[in-house]
């Protein structure tokens, strides 16, 4: 059996993948921040301090729901929800920001930046950074700011200052892209707190820590109400947060069956899609390698996806090790298929999902029906919808 628990190693890598791609002056940044954030994370008063934040402010335990009338739909295995979307903010971004805001304030920085696609890394970020009163600048894409205009409403009001990015694809790669440049200006002064278990060390280390919480009370959840452990868990797959999140607590369980499930956009055949792990080769972006989609002299592709959230060329480096170890198996649902469960999940449950979140449940609804009605499939419904409603209403005509 793999032991997981030591990952990643002193350099920052996962097998092959993360580790610190980038030129010196800036590695001895991040060096700076994963000593910062070793000589705080098992410290009482920084436990502490992030517990009762995650019980008062979060509302954690989020609990675990039995979609019957969807698993009465489907005809076959059970399906459950780890309900990411009743936090605070509305997604499981706030678990990996507030402990990103914590540090920040202990490290004596004056301003966090971060990018967001879908908005939900920055509305919990600014929250987050509200909440310790410490700035908060975030860099968005134009067509996400247009596409995700609710969230974009709620990051002013908590007075964050939002900076639209006009360039490339004016999406998710481009926000990334600018709030490091950003960042680059007074590293000293800023700290860049990534939104995903992406970046260089030690970021896909500390976000993958702060989303473990998920994972660890849906093991305990779960077997609470079923007496067992689930069959398969699953998470929709961008940079992969959410999914780290739900998986670290299950991965030396080897009964249990974990799939990742990336956007396959308008068809993997064609260039309009954000399949990293499925399309993707071995490569460096952002700073740390990984799979990545990228043209013949290494360059990231434009990529694409209905979730703003999930349209990103690279992925997590712990998800390219587990890929390679086959601990984990990776699948894509495609725009339609995620309408489609947007809109089952709306109708047979009431609960609205995240049009990333729609991509996992779109892949369990794929395969509930072919499984055994003793069978049971634990989904981490990572975000609610409210962000898109607007959006798919005028897509379907609504």
């Amino acid at each position: 059996m793999n032991d997981f628990l030591p990952m990643p190693d002193e350099n920052g890598y996962f097998g092959e993948y993360g580790g610190q791609v980038l030129p010196p002056e800036l590695k001895a940044v991040m060096d700076q921040i994963n000593d910062a954030y070793e000589e705080i994370r098992n410290t009482d008063a920084f436990k502490d301090e992030l517990n009762d934040l995650f019980t008062h402010y979060v509302g954690r335990p989020s609990p675990i729901f039995y979609a019957r009338r969807l698993t009465e739909k489907l005809g076959g295995a059970k399906i459950y929800l780890k309900r990411e979307d009743l936090n605070h903010t509305g997604a499981h971004k706030i678990n990996h920001c507030l402990g990103e805001a914590l540090l920040a304030k202990h490290m004596g920085k004056k301003k966090v930046l971060a990018e967001t696609g879908a908005g939900q890394h920055g509305v919990a970020l600014a929250t987050a950074c509200a909440l310790v009163g410490i700035d908060c600048e975030i860099h968005m894409g134009e067509i996400d700011i247009a596409k995700e205009h609710p969230n974009v409403t709620k990051m002013k009001i908590l007075g964050c200052k939002v900076v639209p990015v006009s360039r490339g694809t004016k999406t998710l790669k481009d926000a990334v892209d600018s709030a490091f440049e950003e960042y680059l200006s007074n590293p000293a002064d800023f700290l860049y707190a990534i939104g995903s278990v992406v970046g260089p060390h030690p970021f896909p280390k500390m976000v993958r820590d702060f989303q473990s919480v998920v994972g660890h009370e849906a093991r305990a959840q779960f077997q609470e109400m079923e007496g067992k452990l689930p069959d398969i868990i699953m998470a929709c797959v961008g940079g992969g947060s959410n999914a780290m999140g739900l998986f670290t607590a299950f991965l030396n369980d080897e009964s249990v069956e974990m799939v990742g499930v990336e956007p396959a956009g308008l068809g993997l055949d064609t260039e309009e899609h954000a399949a990293t792990m499925t399309k993707g080769v071995k490569g460096a972006i952002h700073g740390f390698e990984c799979y990545n989609l990228q043209d013949g002299e290494g360059n990231p592709l434009p990529v694409y996806s209905i979730a703003s959230g999930l349209d990103y060329p690279g992925v997590g480096p712990q998800h390219c090790y587990l890929k390679d170890i086959e601990r984990v198996r990776y699948e894509t649902a495609d725009d339609q298929e995620c309408l489609d469960a947007f809109m089952t999940l709306s109708r047979t449950e009431g609960i609205i999902p995240a049009l990333e979140s729609s991509h996992a449940v779109a892949y369990a609804m794929k395969i509930a029906a072919d499984m055994d009605k003793d069978k049971t499939i634990l989904i981490n419904l990572s975000g609610r919808g409210d962000k898109d409603a607007d959006f798919v209403a005028d897509k379907l005509g609504l």
